[in-house]
C-alpha cells in the first residue's frame, strides 16, 4: 500500500543535558528535488528528506539497549525525564529509509509505504520533512504564492489519511535553542493537535506521566505536547478529501501542559484551534466532486495536480492573508 506525499514544510531554554543523535548508523537522507518558479520559467532545486524522530531507533548511550520499546520507556533508562535525556539517543537512518520504514525517494517523487515488515520491526506509516541543507528543514514563504504538487492516493482506502501539509517548526528542529540533534535527525515537531505522543520535546525526553496507548502498541502520551499553526493542504483517502487551516495564538513552537494542549473535555481550551477552518467538497454538497471513478469531477483512482494559492489584500508578499484557494487539475482540465 502506498502514500504518494511530497513533504511537510515547516519549530524549543537550554536544558542541561538535551536529547543527542547516537552513532550505530550514519544518517543518508533520501534526496527529493523540487521546483520553484516564475514569470521566466522554472528551476529545479536539490533537496533531500529526513524521517521524524518519532521513528528512529531510541537507545542508551554507547550501547544498544532499547530506551524505548512498544509503547513504554524503560523505567531502568528512563527514571525521570532528565535522567532518560542523558541516558538515551535517537539513531540516524540509511538503508532503513526503504527497508524499515517503506520511504521511496527518486528524482522529484516521493512514495510511503503504509505498512513495511523491516528486518528487526514491523513499521506503521511515517512523517517525513523536506531538507533545505543537511541540518535544516526547508521553510516556504507562502504569501502571495502559489504551491503546486502531484499527489496519487488511489490505493488508500477510508480511515487512511495521506497528509501534505505546513507546521511552523524551527528550521534548526531546535538545535539552536535547547541543544538537541535538530532537524538533521527530525526533531522539533508541532501542530494543531498539540501532540503529545512525541517522545522528545524540547530537548528533553516526554516520559514524565507516559501514558501507553490502549490501542496502538508503538504509541502513548507524555505530560506535554508541542503546539503550532498548521496548514493542511491535502488530507485524503481515494474516497475523500479535505484541506484545512489551523491558526493558533502562539507565534512559534511551544510547549504546552493541560489544557493548553486541549486534551480530552478541553479540546477547545486549547492555545490552538484544532478544529480548523476546512473545505470539505462532499459535506457542503458537492457530493460528486471528488472520488474513484469517471463518475466524479476530480478521479481519485488517477494522480491528481493540486495547486494551492496564497492571496494577500494587495497582492504583495508582505500583504495581510485574505484567501486561500485550491485548484485541481486531471488530464488538463481545472
Amino acid at each position: 500500500l502506498i502514500m504518494v506525499q511530497k513533504l511537510l514544510v515547516l519549530s524549543a531554554l537550554q536544558t542541561a543535558v538535551a536529547q543527542q543523535s547516537g552513532s550505530q548508523t550514519q544518517e543518508a537522507h533520501p534526496s527529493l528535488s523540487y521546483s520553484e518558479c516564475d514569470a521566466s520559467g522554472c528551476q529545479s532545486k536539490p533537496g533531500k528528506v529526513t524521517i521524524d524522530s518519532n521513528w528512529r531507533w531510541t537507545h542508551g548511550t554507547g550501547g544498544t539497549n532499547n530506551c524505548y520499546t512498544g509503547n513504554a520507556w524503560d523505567t531502568t533508562l528512563c527514571p525521570d525525564p532528565a535522567t532518560c535525556t542523558k541516558n538515551c539517543v535517537i539513531e540516524g537512518a540509511g538503508a532503513e529509509y526503504e527497508n524499515t520504514y517503506g520511504v521511496h525517494a527518486s528524482g522529484n517523487e516521493l512514495s510511503l509505504g503504509f505498512v513495511t515488515q523491516g528486518p528487526y520491526s514491523r513499521n506503521v506509516g511515517s512523517r517525513n520533512y523536506l531538507m533545505d541543507t543537511e541540518s535544516t528543514y526547508k521553510l516556504f514563504k507562502l504569501k502571495n504564492k502559489e504551491f503546486t504538487y502531484t499527489v496519487d492516493d488511489s490505493n488508500l482506502d477510508c480511515g487512511l489519511n495521506g497528509a501534505l501539509y505546513f507546521v511552523q517548526m524551527e528550521a534548526d528542529g531546535g538545535a539552536g535553542k535547547y541543544g538537541n540533534a535538530g532537524a538533521k535527525y527530525g526533531l522539533g515537531y508541532c501542530d494543531a493537535q498539540c501532540p503529545s505522543d512525541l517522545k522528545f520535546i524540547n530537548g528533553e525526553a516526554n516520559s514524565d506521566g507516559w501514558k501507553p496507548s490502549a490501542t496502538d502498541p508503538n504509541a502513548g502520551n507524555g505530560k506535554y505536547g508541542s503546539c503550532c499553526t498548521e496548514i493542511d493542504i491535502w488530507e485524503a483517502n481515494k474516497i475523500s478529501s479535505a484541506f484545512t487551516l489551523h491558526a493558533c495564538d502562539v507565534e512559534e513552537q511551544t510547549r504546552c501542559e493541560g489544557s493548553d494542549c486541549g486534551n480530552g473535555s478541553d479540546r477547545f481550551k486549547s492555545v490552538c484551534d484544532r478544529n480548523g477552518c476546512d473545505m470539505q467538497s462532499h459535506r457542503l454538497g458537492e457530493e460528486k466532486f471528488f472520488g474513484p471513478g469517471s463518475g466524479f469531477q476530480v478521479d481519485s483512482t488517477q494522480p491528481i495536480t493540486v495547486t494551492t494559492q496564497f492571496i494577500t489584500d494587495d497582492n504583495t508578499d508582505s500583504g495581510k492573508l485574505v484567501e486561500v484557494k485550491q485548484f485541481y487539475t486531471q488530464n488538463g482540465k481545472i
